[in-house]
């Protein structure tokens, strides 16, 4: 039977979630099985749900991508608000934002050409009861130009063995960074933008946590480009706290963008 493919973007808080990815053991609640529950709840079929990629625990997104297919016909001219429908089914910390119907070839994994993650930090002396789960906090004042410095050694395509965590069984750790940009986004929040053709197990929350190492001693900047070519994680510094990061956007080729029709 004809199939139908949809795909849609969601937001969510990874406070309190064990990351995006279902997980064996029980108790652990995912944000991809409750989006996954909710979809065979609308489509009354069983589902399965494919993503651009997998966030850690306590990891958020602004725009994570996903797709799944439905032996369901969906015609664009009568306006179901699929949204609205699978938000009814979800907590607030999840919310899907947008859906198309989608050409068969797209694959939200498999498609995307590269992503971009946004770090928050709050830089003040006393941390925040509202922001704690949504950004990390450092206290003393950060010198935005050794971040800044630091982080544009890692531009380009180089091996980023050194900033990749245990826990995945990828060899090859080969990839292009085209973007590492610090500001302040207000006077006491700094955030760091990243966009990459992929990204290595908590290699984002790496990074970060290596420039606030390099920051916090004060060491010249080079030093990063030094822990990036030996390759070494012993070398770089701990990961940066989940809660800061946030997947920002994922970027799929033009053509088949253009094909993807809204519902």
């Amino acid at each position: 039977m004809k199939t139908t493919k949809v795909r849609f973007t969601v937001a969510y808080d990874g406070t309190g979630y064990c990351g995006w990815q279902k997980q064996k053991q029980e108790g652990q609640i995912s944000v991809a099985s409750l989006i996954e529950k909710a979809l065979e709840r609308v489509f009354n079929e069983k589902i399965t749900l494919f993503a651009s990629g997998r966030t850690d625990a306590g990891v958020h997104a602004f725009n994570q991508v996903c797709h799944f297919s439905t032996h369901r016909k969906l015609d664009p001219a009568k306006k179901w608000d699929i949204c609205w429908a699978l938000n009814s089914h979800l907590p607030s910390s999840i919310v899907v934002k947008k859906a198309w119907i989608a050409p068969e070839e797209f694959h939200a994994t498999i498609s995307a050409t590269h992503k971009t993650y946004r770090y928050f930090i709050l830089n003040r002396p006393r941390p925040s009861a509202h922001l704690a789960r949504h950004m990390d906090w450092v206290r003393k004042p950060l010198d935005i130009d050794i971040l800044q410095v630091s982080t544009q050694y890692l531009v380009g395509n180089y091996d980023f063995k050194s900033f990749q965590s245990v826990g995945t069984p990828i060899t090859d750790t080969v990839r292009e960074v085209f973007q590492a940009d610090w500001k302040w986004r207000k006077p006491d929040v700094l955030q760091f933008t990243i966009t990459g053709d992929g990204f290595l197990k908590q290699m984002v929350r790496n990074i970060v946590g290596t420039a606030l190492m390099i920051e916090r001693r004060q060491e010249n900047p080079v030093r990063m480009k030094e822990i990036l070519d030996s390759m070494d994680r012993r070398q770089a510094g701990p990961p940066a706290p989940a809660a800061g990061l946030y997947l920002l956007r994922v970027y799929y080729p033009q053509d088949l963008d253009k094909q993807c029709i809204e519902l």
